[in-house]
């Protein structure tokens, strides 16, 4: 048996075992049977809707990983069976990867830990007094890592045409003579919109800079080709691609990244190691992807990455795209039928989106709102500052440069908060759980909470 047949092999095995499957999604997720206990009494199943932070695993990439599990060996250093297998798998989900984005030819696919980790890895490897240009309207991931740069901020644009314009402007007052980076998101964290990649690659590389886009919340959504959008590399996690076990993806131009030091320094960055006679050390680094993956790589993330962009390449992104526009028309038109609501929007009610929806509801703190839809409905969602703080900021009309946390701030039910709801929601997420949800809000905005509920470490929960 070869060692893909043997993998394979498994996980038809694995795939055969009965399962309770959700008809009403698109493709099945873990979790979709679990129940919570509510504070009201009784148990209900659990309605996830916080997949902007973390999608759960697609059924199909935990079957694959469990049946691939027992083979698990080293990867790039083994003579043995296991180490064969393991190394096939890992190189295999590099090739996938770049057939999911569409790369081009001579295009480096490098495994990372996340965006976040990914969008490091190339602020390492600027080139000295490289400019760099961003909206404040990023996530911290694509904001933050270019310490080392010369940072231009741009203010956050109210429509996609402006935002090209703004960039365009930028780009013309920069030193043409120097090598320039725009990073710009796919779709928001906050509002889900969707921003224009091309427009502003075009804008990027008529004014002689490049362009790394950041498609944490647009790849587990829409599909993403690097030749299309035309930008020099793309970023994004497994962990929002339904694909546990702390893997992500950096993709695109080699030149760059060959010509930096290793992002890491240690064993598989490596090529040969010797000792001069003077007692130190000369080494001759990889010109591959291998150059920025020292140490034994996360051969698990990598393949549950693959497994996943299989997945939702044969499920096809005109059916996902079209089942969730579905779920958010049906969360945006139950959430405009409660005037308390204010929706979170740049570029207006026409704007095309993703499926995450950011809100604030008046006369609500948004953690006392985010506590009541988990402990009295079994919702799970988000609120807070999404580590976007500037653009949360800007939306809600405070002061930009308030100071703010991730997690929610010291304010208590019925207090302001200077936070926002945010719901999410993607491939397997069911009907009944937005429809329970636009149900809890219209309740909780009319009902108020059946339960009492206190701050605890800057967190609303219900008291006890």
């Amino acid at each position: 048996m070869s060692v893909s047949t043997a993998v394979s092999t498994a996980a038809v095995a694995a795939a055969d075992e009965p399962v309770c499957r959700d008809t009403s999604a698109s493709l099945p997720v873990l979790g979709r049977d679990v129940t919570v206990p509510l504070v009201t009494g009784g148990e209900v199943t659990y309605a996830a809707l916080d997949y902007a932070a973390s999608a759960p695993a697609l059924q199909r990439v935990w079957d694959d990983v469990a049946a691939y599990a027992p083979y698990y060996g080293s990867v790039h250093r083994g003579a043995g069976y296991l180490s064969q297998l393991s190394t096939d798998l890992f190189e295999n989900a590099r090739r996938t990867v770049e057939e999911f984005l569409d790369c081009r030819d001579g295009d480096q696919v490098v495994f990372t830990r996340s965006t976040t980790d990914s969008l490091n890895l190339l602020a390492a490897a600027l080139p000295a007094d490289c400019q760099v240009f961003v909206f404040e309207t990023e996530h911290h991931a694509s904001l933050l890592p270019w310490r080392n740069a010369r940072v231009t901020y741009l203010n956050a644009p109210r429509t996609p045409g402006e935002a090209v314009a703004t960039l365009e402007r930028a780009l013309a007052e920069r030193d043409p003579q120097g090598p320039a980076l725009v990073c710009v998101t796919g779709a928001s964290n906050v509002t889900g919109e969707l921003w224009p990649v091309r427009e502003l690659a075009a804008a990027a590389h008529t004014n002689g800079a490049r362009i790394v886009l950041d498609a944490a919340q647009l790849a587990p959504h829409h599909p993403v080709s690097v030749r299309e959008l035309d930008v020099d590399w793309v970023a994004f996690s497994g962990h929002k691609l339904y694909a546990p076990f702390g893997s992500g993806v950096l993709a695109g131009r080699a030149d760059w990244l060959t010509e930096a030091e290793p992002y890491l320094a240690g064993g598989g960055a490596s090529r040969k190691v010797s000792r001069r006679v003077d007692g130190g050390v000369d080494v001759e680094w990889h010109e591959s992807a291998a150059r920025h993956e020292a140490g034994s790589p996360n051969v698990i993330g990598a393949y549950s990455i693959a497994s996943a962009c299989k997945a939702l390449t044969e499920a096809g992104f005109d059916t996902l795209v079209a089942r969730e526009q579905h779920l958010i028309d049906t969360v945006r038109a139950g959430l405009a039928e409660v005037p308390e609501v204010r929706v979170l929007s740049l570029f207006g009610d026409d704007a095309p989106r993703v499926g995450v929806i950011s809100f604030v509801v008046e006369g609500w703190n948004s953690s006392h709102f985010a506590a009541a839809l988990s402990a009295e409905y079994g919702i799970g969602v988000r609120d807070g500052l999404f580590c976007a703080h500037p653009l949360v900021r800007t939306l809600l009309g405070s002061d930009p440069q308030t100071q703010g946390e991730c997690g929610a701030p010291e304010a208590a039910p019925g207090e302001k908060s200077l936070n926002a709801i945010r719901v999410s929601f993607g491939a397997g997420t069911p009907d009944e759980h937005v429809e329970r949800f636009v149900r809890a809000v219209r309740e909780l905005v009319s009902d108020g909470a059946k339960w009492n509920y206190r701050t605890v470490e800057g967190r609303c929960v219900p008291a006890v």
